[in-house]
């Protein structure tokens, strides 16, 4: 790892995550501020929702989410919450390497005293730190809202911290897959609907997957992996899907690795 890249690649994402981090918070409070008033209701709230299609209940997994319970509604609010986290992680990994190669630096980096592995490697540990900074934020919001807002009602905190825990590997496999498709491409020039379209794409086939049951699309899409609702009824992660995640984690950032210093870097002319 080179230390100056990194401080530089920190710095250059800084402002972006205040911004996501604020944002989140905010969406995890505000939704977690409404609990007192779904929990007094709990029994009018489960009966609206069954009047909904069984489909349209199971593409947003309603089916299996009790709102009545914090955890519950917490794992409804958590949905949305991963899907802002996908699009963020789904930028850095999409800009990791294309910013550069659009702003010609690219060159100028590597024509300092550095390999092609310690530069990504530089790049990918202020990625992951930026990621974790956000996913901090969220889970001392998660906490805070649970402190404030959970109105006497009992919880397994050992299924919150599965919750939380399980969103460090969700956005390192979007990070992993942007990073990998971007070295793929030959130009990216905004990472922005790149990542929009990992995000709802994956979020999509979630719904999907949920409407048709007995179709395997779990096995493509990180909703699916680490579905909140799944979680809160077992108090575990499904084992496979998550084992699944790690490896296609460690795969994309092997062939990143690869492709990155075997990849022609443009210059300026």
């Amino acid at each position: 790892m080179n230390a100056t890249i990194y401080r530089h690649e920190f710095r250059a994402r800084l402002k972006s995550v205040i911004i996501w981090s604020l944002s989140l918070a905010t969406l995890i409070l505000f939704f977690l501020s409404m609990f007192p008033l779904f929990s007094d209701q709990a029994a009018m709230m489960n009966e609206f929702l069954a009047r909904y299609p069984a489909q349209l209940r199971a593409a947003f997994g309603f089916d299996k989410m009790d709102l009545s319970t914090v955890l519950g509604f917490y794992s409804f609010t958590l949905v949305f919450v991963e899907l802002c986290l996908a699009i963020q992680a789904g930028n850095y990994g999409f800009g990791l390497v294309s910013i550069d190669e659009n702003e010609l630096t690219a060159d100028f980096l590597l024509s300092k005293p550095v390999s092609r592995t310690q530069v990504l490697t530089s790049k990918l540990l202020a990625a992951f730190t930026s990621l974790l900074i956000t996913d901090l934020v969220v889970w001392v919001s998660t906490i805070l809202g649970f402190l404030l807002f959970r109105s006497g009602h009992d919880y397994d905190p050992s299924t919150l911290v599965l919750l939380l825990l399980s969103l460090v590997i969700f956005q390192l496999v979007f990070m992993s897959i942007g990073l990998v498709i971007s070295l793929l491409v030959r130009r990216i020039r905004s990472v922005t609907p790149y990542g929009l379209g990992l995000a709802f794409g994956a979020y999509v086939i979630n719904g999907f997957s949920g409407v048709f049951g007995d179709v395997k699309l779990e096995l493509i899409t990180p909703f699916k992996h680490l579905d909140p609702t799944f979680i809160v009824l077992h108090a575990s992660y499904d084992a496979p899907l998550v084992l699944l995640d790690v490896v296609v984690i460690l795969v994309a950032i092997g062939v990143s690795y690869w492709l990155y210093t075997r990849r022609d870097i443009p210059a300026v002319s």
